[in-house]
């Protein structure tokens, strides 16, 4: 029975039915049209301030893989790095002016939606190896010609398509 069982774990690790990396899963997850799980648990990599028509605060998290290449100022990013941003209005806090004695205070309002890029240079490498996702209200955007989009603006940036920097 103990070999029947070996066998089984054998041949299914072999076909590729074994445990996935988180990175993998990752990806799977948003392809599949799903949050990935935990993403809000990831590293924070810097928080960014959009004018114009966005209004918009963002947290920039990264996973393990992302964190580690910001870490060590590797590029381009390794396959497997998720890069995931969370963009809010932003609003003006009474509150907080009362305290200043004037207006000058800002903070995160609604949500807006949550955008990935993903890294796998293979299977995005029509996109210079990046997935671009975005996620409204916990639903996948499913425009893909918006989706398409992002690229062109991407591959202006010098750091492999990223626009944010660390913030260590």
């Amino acid at each position: 029975m103990r070999r029947i069982l070996l066998l089984v774990i054998a041949a299914a690790t072999a076909f590729g039915a074994g445990p996935q990396s988180p990175q993998h899963a990752d990806d799977d997850a948003i392809s599949a049209g799903r949050l990935p799980p935990g993403y809000r648990d990831w590293r924070l990599i810097s928080v960014a301030h959009e004018e114009g028509d966005f209004h918009s605060f963002a947290a920039i998290l990264g996973n393990d893989a992302a964190i580690e290449a910001y870490r060590a100022g590797k590029l381009p990013f390794s396959d497997g790095a998720v890069i995931a941003a969370l963009h809010y209005k932003h609003v003006s806090s009474e509150e907080n002016d009362k305290v200043f004695g004037r207006p000058q205070s800002f903070v995160p309002g609604p949500p807006t939606n949550v955008q990935f890029m993903v890294k796998d240079s293979a299977k995005y490498a029509a996109t210079g190896g990046w997935r671009f996702a975005q996620f409204n209200d916990g639903k996948p955007f499913t425009d893909e010609a918006m989706l398409n989009g992002c690229f062109p603006c991407h591959k202006a940036s010098p750091r492999d398509l990223v626009f944010t920097k660390y913030a260590p």
